[in-house]
């Protein structure tokens, strides 16, 4: 396998051909995965402890953000960037001359005999429909014995064919697999190190020995494993064709779905640097609100083609007609980090919410667990998915499979938070909490003759009247105890106006 080439800044490829694909159900309909950051990094598992992203990035600019960078996976870069948190911890820790690669070589150890069950049990357990493992991040490190060596560090990577074993349990346990690889980064190559704006986009490598180098690896993911989803990160080389590269994922994965992240970036055009990091993902996505021309968006310019967005620890206020996925992990690093405090893990109800939310505007939530290296998931990690897990188990007819309603959000009368979704024809009413009165009472709703209302979890019918001031719901005298409540109204119901 070899890189297809581009000429005059054209690729070879033809994008019209991508045009119109319509969204595979199976993806539409799940709603949930589970997104597993797995490699060298998760030796060391160290990060500075953050508030809150955003406003670490509001507040100190992307040069704070990179030094103080709460990403685990990032520890590569962040151990190298003079007087960080990370690089204090690590001469502590290690000593100043421990280097990353015996990271890397602890990790191939361990992963040897990893139980991958472990992970894949947790994502069945939270009620995730498909898997994304980190096949390659930024650090070069592969997951995979790969057939095609890196081009400075050689063979480097795991000995046993980890993203096989986790696609094998995932599958046994009736999820899809998806791939995730950095296309856009492999500081190894270039000996790169990010301190801030410009870097971000000088560390992207469009080398030909690379770019061969990456779309290989791809290839070979797509020819041994045939993810249902291609996750790629940052970029892509811009040399490349990757019309023909995608045409070629189709062929062999007719319901796979790709990302947005693959923006091509030709640094040796001159293309400028604005507009070069629109075009990337993680942090430099994030590092592009705080530039100080243009418009500041959530979302940014990507790839011609894409089946879905990926905001990063970000949401919507309304229902965006492109699909789109919001990824995070449960607590401010993707991979493990042993210094974040249980105050900085999601909480079960936090989670459930998040989930509700995301799905009532025509989203997935790709939520990230970090594995040990021996494949375990810490225990606080796991309690917030488990605990998702246990409602969807009552509640997930309203999720799984469900569209976007007229509306997605409003408020109760007695101010509990709302989200509507649409199962079929009926509407389902999911409120944040458990309302504060025995009547739910629906503001901007009507309900036509013979509507009727079932409280999901356990199957009761409800009283529903409409008395032209919204619909009014009698709930049950105790109801269960649950972060959220399903009532779902079955009939004419609109939209007060409609």
């Amino acid at each position: 396998m070899t890189a297809g080439n581009k000429t005059g800044g054209q690729p070879d490829g033809d994008w019209a051909q991508l045009a119109g694909r319509e969204l595979p159900t199976w993806y539409d309909d799940v709603k949930l995965g589970v997104f597993v950051h797995w490699g060298p990094y998760s030796v060391p598992r160290w990060a500075p402890r953050v508030p809150d992203i955003q406003e670490l990035l509001r507040e100190g600019g992307p040069r704070r953000m990179l030094r103080e960078n709460p990403y685990s996976e990032w520890y590569l870069n962040t151990m190298t960037i003079r007087g960080s948190p990370t690089r204090e911890h690590h001469a502590r820790t290690y000593g100043p001359d421990y280097s990353y690669h015996r990271f890397s070589e602890e990790f191939t150890r361990q992963a040897d005999t990893a139980n991958v069950d472990l992970i894949a049990e947790l994502a069945a357990a939270s009620g995730a429909g498909y898997v994304v493992l980190t096949t390659k991040h930024h650090d070069g490190y592969t997951l995979w014995p790969s057939a095609h060596p890196h081009p400075v560090l050689g063979r480097y990577g795991a000995q046993r064919d980890l993203v096989g074993a986790l696609g094998a349990a995932a599958r046994a346990r009736g999820m899809r697999t998806g791939l995730y690889y950095s296309g856009g980064y492999d500081w190894p190559f270039n000996n790169a190190t990010l301190t801030g704006p410009a870097d971000m986009l000088l560390a992207i490598p469009d080398d030909p020995a690379y770019a061969a180098y990456a779309e290989n690896h791809v290839r070979e993911l797509i020819e041994r494993y045939q993810p249902s989803v291609l996750w790629n990160d940052i970029g892509w080389p811009a040399s490349t064709d990757l019309a023909a590269l995608f045409a070629s994922y189709y062929a062999a994965v007719p319901e796979g779905v790709v990302n947005d992240r693959w923006a091509q970036t030709d640094l040796q055009r001159g293309g400028a640097a604005e507009a070069a990091l629109r075009g990337l993902g993680g942090l430099a996505q994030l590092a592009w609100k705080l530039l100080p021309a243009g418009s500041r968006e959530l979302t940014f310019p990507a790839s011609p083609h894409h089946d879905f967005t990926t905001p990063e620890y970000a949401r919507y206020e309304e229902v965006v007609d492109k699909k789109w996925e919001t990824t995070r992990g449960v607590g401010h690093s993707f991979a493990a980090n042993r210094n974040e405090d249980p105050a900085d893990i999601v909480a079960a109800h936090e989670l459930v919410h998040m989930l509700i939310d995301v799905v009532s505007k025509n989203g997935n939530l790709l939520i990230g667990v970090g594995p040990l290296p021996d494949g375990s998931v810490p225990p606080e990690q796991q309690e917030p998915l488990r605990a998702l897990g246990r409602w969807l188990h009552e509640n997930g007819s309203a999720i799984r499979g469900s569209r976007p309603w007229e509306m997605p959000s409003g408020t109760a009368g007695d101010g509990t938070a709302v989200r509507f979704t649409r199962t079929g024809a009926d509407v389902n009413v999911i409120t944040l909490g458990t309302p504060t009165t025995s009547e739910l009472v629906l503001p901007g709703l009507t309900a036509g003759p013979g509507v009727t209302a079932l409280l999901v979890s356990g199957g009761h019918s409800l009283q529903i009247d409409d008395h032209g001031d919204g619909v009014r719901v009698q709930l049950p005298g105790r109801l269960p105890v649950s972060p959220a409540h399903v009532v779902r109204l079955s009939g004419d119901v609109r939209r007060a106006g409609q």
